[in-house]
């Protein structure tokens, strides 16, 4: 369960996550996103929603449910809306931004077709199951939002290295793509997306995450019911 001392003022809004934004996340799906019933490739974001329980904070446990042993960890460049924005151009995008986080979009594990096309509530949406960093980094610190590190440790170990590029949306493109067809109001958080092969991390084990120059965040793995 999120920390009873978890605030973060200016992410007072919804939390939005991206889907299918890495490039190799959609190119391992196949022939498959060419079958009933899409029939083609997304030709616009796909969104997901991480709603108010499940915002957590850095050292909050990430707990499974039985009939689980493992969640999977998804590091993500988070983007903090500063003001209110409709229709924005890539060209002016970075404007709207108050800053950025890092975010862990956790979810339990699931079949890759239906991460995608058909999220469950029940999978993304648990609680606790989206810290954020506590600290905005503002956008005039953060140069190349399109070429951070991006790292996962389990146990110590470093699992993944990869970084907030190759992505069919960058940041910009990204933002001003979303708000051609909805508004995005301050505090707000739209994120980049996770990399393709997000880590599995088990009971029992901790996690660190980090994205150059946005700092960690912390966790252990628990079964529910258990003391974190």
């Amino acid at each position: 369960m999120p920390s009873e001392s978890f605030s973060l003022p200016l992410l007072s809004g919804v939390v939005y996550t991206t889907l299918l934004n890495h490039r190799p996340q959609l190119a391992a799906l196949g022939d498959t996103v060419h079958a009933a019933p899409y029939k083609a490739p997304p030709q616009h974001p796909v969104l997901g929603i991480k709603p108010h329980n499940t915002l957590a904070a850095d050292g909050d446990a990430l707990v499974v449910p039985p009939g689980f042993d493992a969640v999977e960890i998804g590091a993500s460049l988070g983007l903090v809306v500063g003001r209110t924005a409709c229709r924005v151009s890539a060209d002016e995008a970075l404007s709207y931004l108050a800053g950025y986080v890092l975010v862990n979009e956790v979810s339990l594990p699931r079949d890759s077709q239906d991460r995608h096309y058909r999220p469950s509530v029940r999978f993304m949406a648990r609680d606790g199951y989206c810290p954020i960093s506590a600290t905005v980094v503002p956008t005039e610190e953060v140069v190349a939002p399109d070429d951070l590190g991006v790292r996962v440790w389990i146990d110590g170990v470093l699992v993944r290295h990869t970084t907030t590029g190759d992505r069919l949306r960058p940041v910009a493109a990204l933002l001003a793509d979303v708000t051609a067809f909805m508004t995005l109001q301050p505090g707000d958080v739209l994120t980049l997306g996770a990399a393709a092969d997000a880590p599995l991390a088990r009971i029992g084990q901790t996690v660190e995450i980090e994205i150059d120059g946005l700092g960690r965040l912390h966790h252990t793995v628990v079964a529910e019911g258990s003391a974190a």
